[in-house]
């Protein structure tokens, strides 16, 4: 189809893993009562951004993937005809981690998974101490609406992870994200870092010719230390903000989109005729000395 309605529900967490799955629930229903096709959730949206410490005992939030969150997701799906993403902490085996998220299509079929390539580890992002770095590759999934590849939070930084998942046909980019302001910064600081996140995902819709939907949480984490900074947004092909919310509700955007703006904008702006791909074999080096 090429319109259609993508839904991102931007919510705060707290500790009970219960409490905020019903919560992303009653989020996927009401965005499907106002249209939306596909829904996509926060990262790590059943638990508190458990990543600004280095604790063991986090380890036991993680679950198997597909298991009982992606079953009680699925179920959601059939009954409301919406394809769910779902950012989830995976537990592959004993000792084994990763920072996955999950696709159900609309008639509550699993798809298949993604983990999380990139993974960071800065101070408050403490990931590398929780996740494998994914080992499945850049993925796409064909869901009964479109074509959509899912990158996470850390993985919106890199042109490379956006460029090869829409080559390999992704008609929608989705980035479930946590990502926030230490409280002890600036608006000046805030307001650029916000602006580079949203920038570089802008620039990726536009390199590529396909929309991008950035989801994150809002709220304040961390002992009042981190405000997840919401602005969750739809990007068309050209960059152009088809909806942004805010940074500190909690909100259930949904907005239509139409999948022919990539024929249009590939043919008026050929980026990807011009490639030369001739020329990009230095690009898997570390550095070019």
């Amino acid at each position: 189809m090429s319109k259609l309605n993508v839904g991102l529900v931007q919510m705060g967490c707290s500790s009970d893993a219960k409490e905020n799955l019903n919560k992303a629930i009653l989020g996927i229903r009401e965005a499907a009562s106002k249209g939306a096709n596909i829904v996509c959730l926060q990262e790590l949206f059943t638990s508190l951004y458990f990543c600004d410490v280095e604790d063991y005992e986090n380890f036991k939030l993680a679950e198997a993937i597909p298991g009982a969150t992606t079953d009680e997701l699925s179920v959601v799906a059939k009954e409301t005809g919406v394809v769910i993403i779902a950012s989830l902490f995976e537990k592959r085996a004993q000792g084994l981690y990763h920072n996955t998220t999950a696709v159900i299509d609309a008639d509550g079929t699993y798809l298949g998974k993604y983990r999380k390539m990139h993974i960071p580890d800065d101070p408050a992002y403490f990931e590398k101490f929780y996740f494998t770095p994914g080992d499945l590759g850049y993925k796409v999934f064909e869901t009964k609406f479109a074509k959509i590849g899912v990158l996470i939070c850390w993985d919106q930084w890199y042109p490379e992870a956006a460029r090869l998942t829409s080559l390999m046909g992704a008609e929608i980019l989705f980035y479930p994200t946590a990502i926030g302001w230490a409280t002890s910064q600036d608006e000046a600081t805030n307001t650029e870092q916000y602006n580079a996140w949203q920038t570089i995902q802008r620039s990726h819709a536009i390199a590529n010719g396909v929309h991008v939907v950035s989801v994150n949480r809002v709220g304040f984490e961390q002992d009042g230390a981190m405000k997840f900074w919401g602005g969750s947004f739809v990007s068309n092909p050209f960059g152009t903000l088809l909806a942004k919310g805010s940074h500190e509700d909690e909100e259930v955007i949904v907005t239509e989109i139409d999948l022919d703006k990539t024929d249009s904008y590939r043919n008026h702006w050929p980026f990807l005729r011009d490639r030369r791909i001739d020329s990009y074999g230095d690009i898997v080096k570390r550095f070019i000395d």
